[in-house]
């Protein structure tokens, strides 16, 4: 290992990086044939730094290892001697996957002796300058300089980047002279609140701005730079064997060119927020390129499967507006992912193991001693295995390959004597995830198999699959989970917080999986909406639930009729109306729109207002009702002045005694607010955040671990709140605005005797403001 790394070092690589090689055994063996190659080129001569890394990052990305002497000569002969040289080879090669090389095409696209002189790189940047000379006079040192870059690399495609920049730099200072402190200003923030995907400046993305786009633009043809149907091996890190051309002929004829995608959720927890992105990547980017998406169920481990999980994975999908082309399950191809098992075993790449399931946690694991077991014994030991022969844990079936990570041999099948969910008895052998979801893939057809980016370290293994088994291979792309602050979704401590009563089920509406979302009113646009304002980041991305809630405010405050409602009611008797005096008002049910309908209230000689709407003591600022000050009675046209306070036995204000006035007939009070009149009697549930602490999963901010970070006023029931009659007949999960109060959402306790409301998030004004 010491000879190794020492070799590794002389070619410019850190003593770090060369362990790390070494761990990865398929690339480190890459790199020595690499490095004998260069040395049998120079003779005695050493191979410098910049051709080491070349090396290097041709070894890490190169698909065809029958390429490898081609382009070493190419680097150590120093035709090609950078990094942008090596990517256009790479590019080359993987777009020309044919046995004969037309060299001169070959060098023509890699810029094979091409010198760009000081003097060309001068005269392309002048005229660039000059092309956006009035823009940069008007908007100075604020211009977007990555537009010249652009420009500049376009131009100047084999010029040395530093020396552009340099170039592009003197020439703006030389027409704008020195940054003023006007230049040196920020700018003002603006937000845009838009259904939008933000492209990051990050492979394998658009670098395109995209405000202002629908998510459907955003997802369409070539917004994101995935590779075309059919055209698999343009993509970095696909490995191309003799018979991919033949396999992606086929895989064309029973797809038609057609892109499909897959959404594969394990049916053993209900799905989150972060789901929610995935959702809406999977199936957006199907339906915006004309394609199809599948609902597959990963349902490979029968121990912590069940059919409501199941149930509440189709219905959170289709509640986000999106239609599965089929729902398929993992175990739909048990059989033939066996005789694909056996298939592997023959060709010599899997082995029955005996290793027990702690000897092969943690790195560095030691390799098997069955790795090199002849192949007719590891083939009548997974017959055995199938025929429920061993004990659970006792054997595996293993691949022999070495992942991204450097784990050695994944398992691809482990023995659980559980029934299954859809099989029965029939199996007690299961396939794993490293083994199955390519294969999977595979078989149907998909054409971009979309996935976290923690599965990034198992791309590897999932062309490694697919070729050592000589099947049609998918691609993976991988893009960012969407976390947010103030809550977990793990499964595992979901649970936790059910089976200690913190909250009640899945569907607590503290919670933040989709179905505590529904429940508590979220509209699915809006989930879809906050989806698309995060965008399709490959960094993980952590919002704040503020961000949520803005997108459910905007949903809401177009679709929710508005209603009014007191939550602690204070009565109120207006004097001057005879005491059978009552009538309707009509209601517009949304104010600023009274085209979209109305209902009608009952006024009466008895009204209920919001108790903190009234104050027996003036204060300075308060604008609502007081013993000095009368208030204006929303929707009403009147306004009402107090004539006596009236307290209980405690000396708590019970009741006020108040005349009217039409608002046409008084100078206009300082405040309206919300009234009920012969309301309905109803339950409502005020939520705030579940925890106390940002992240709740971090022992530097909760060492105590986060069931000990709940949030003491995370709820609040009221009992006897009133709301106007109006909503009588609503049903589960219909929405209202309650005036002044907030967004409500009818939940599923409600009965035809009391209605259940939940508060799905609070207006967006200041509640000093009103």
């Amino acid at each position: 290992m010491a000879d190794a790394v020492s070799i590794f070092m002389a070619i410019g690589l850190s003593e770090q990086k060369a362990k790390e090689t070494l761990k990865n055994e398929a690339l480190s063996s890459t790199l020595k044939k690499a490095i004998e190659q260069a040395q049998g080129l120079l003779g005695s001569a050493s191979i410098d730094k910049t051709a080491g890394t070349l090396l290097y990052n041709m070894v890490t990305r190169l698909k065809d290892s029958n390429r490898l002497s081609f382009l070493t000569e190419y680097i150590i002969t120093r035709k090609i001697t950078s990094e942008l040289q090596l990517s256009a080879a790479l590019d080359f090669l993987k777009n020309h996957p044919q046995e004969n090389l037309d060299r001169l095409e070959f060098e023509a696209a890699c810029g094979v002796g091409v010198v760009v002189t000081p003097e060309q790189i001068e005269d392309a940047v002048e005229l660039i300058i000059r092309k956006h000379k009035d823009q940069l006079l008007a908007e100075r040192y604020r211009f977007n300089m990555g537009i010249l870059m652009g420009e500049a690399r376009t131009a100047l495609k084999w010029a040395d980047g530093k020396i552009v920049k340099n170039e592009v730099d003197m020439q703006v200072l030389h027409l704008l002279g020195p940054k003023t402190e006007a230049d040196l200003e920020k700018n003002p923030k603006v937000y845009f609140y838009c259904l939008c995907f933000v492209v990051p400046h990050t492979y394998p993305f658009s670098t395109e701005t995209v405000l202002g786009k629908s998510l459907m633009e955003q997802l369409r043809g070539e917004a994101l730079k995935f590779h075309k149907t059919g055209e698999n091996y343009k993509t970095e890190g696909y490995v191309v064997t003799p018979n991919t051309m033949t396999l992606l002929k086929k895989h064309l004829e029973e797809t038609g060119g057609q892109v499909r995608t897959r959404f594969p959720p394990e049916p053993n927890g209900i799905l989150h927020i972060g789901h929610a992105k995935a959702i809406n990547f999977n199936f957006g980017f199907a339906k915006a390129n004309n394609g199809i998406c599948f609902l597959r169920y990963d349902d490979t481990n029968p121990e912590k499967e069940e059919e409501k999980y199941f149930t509440a994975i189709r219905e959170m999908v289709e509640w986000l507006g999106y239609k599965p082309y089929a729902v398929t399950h993992a175990s739909d191809n048990f059989q033939l992912l066996y005789d694909l098992a056996v298939d592997l075993i023959r060709r010599g790449h899997a082995y029955v193991c005996h290793q027990r399931g702690e000897e092969l946690k943690g790195h560095n694991v030691p390799p098997s001693p069955w790795r090199e077991r002849p192949v007719e014994e590891s083939l009548l030991l997974f017959d055995r295995m199938r025929k429920g022969m061993f004990a659970e844990g006792e054997v595996t079936l293993r691949m022999k390959m070495v992942m991204e990570d450097g784990k050695m041999d994944p398992v691809a099948y482990r023995i659980k004597y559980t029934p299954h969910h859809r099989t029965g008895d029939t199996w007690c052998i299961y396939p794993t995830y490293d083994y199955t979801h390519c294969l999977c893939d595979s078989i149907e057809n998909i054409t971009h198999s979309l996935c976290t980016k923690e599965f990034q370290s198992r791309r590897s293994s999932y062309f490694w699959l697919c070729n050592a088994l000589d099947v049609y291979c998918p691609v993976q792309w991988e893009y960012g989970r969407l976390n947010l602050t103030y809550t977990v979704v793990s499964k595992r401590k979901i649970i936790k917080l059910v089976e200690t009563a913190i909250v009640r089920d899945w569907d607590d509406p503290r919670l933040f999986t989709l179905t505590a979302l529904r429940r508590r009113g979220f509209p699915p646009q809006a989930i879809n909406n906050f989806c698309a304002r995060v965008g399709v980041t490959v960094a993980q991305t952590t919002m704040e639930p503020h961000l949520l809630e803005a997108c459910v405010r905007e949903v809401l405050n177009d679709t929710a009729p508005r209603v009014m409602a007191v939550l602690e009611p204070l009565k109120v008797t207006i004097t001057n109306l005879p005491h059978f005096s009552s009538f309707e008002i009509s209601f517009p049910d949304f104010p600023a729109n009274e085209a979209k309908g109305s209902h009608v209230v009952p006024f009466s000689k008895t009204i209920f207002i919001e108790q903190s709407d009234f104050r027996e003591v003036m204060e300075k600022g308060y604008k609502r009702l007081t013993p000095d000050q009368p208030v204006g009675l929303r929707h009403a046209g009147y306004v009402i002045s107090v004539q006596r306070v009236i307290k209980d036995g405690c000396g708590n204000v019970c009741e006020l005694e108040v005349s009217c006035a039409s608002s046409d007939s008084v100078e206009k009070p300082k405040a309206f607010i919300q009234w009920v009149s012969d309301p309905l009697q109803c339950e409502v549930r005020l939520y705030e955040r579940l925890f106390l602490h940002k992240n709740p999963e971090d022992p530097a901010e909760v060492p105590a671990g986060f069931l000990r970070d709940i949030n003491p006023y995370s709820i609040t029931v009221i009992e006897s709140a009133s709301v106007d009659r109006s909503v009588g007949k609503a049903k589960v999960f219909d929405k209202f605005q309650f005036e002044r109060v907030g967004y409500f959402s009818v939940d599923p306790d409600s009965t035809s005797e009391k209605l259940v409301f939940n508060r799905t998030v609070m207006l967006k004004e200041d509640p000093g403001k009103i």
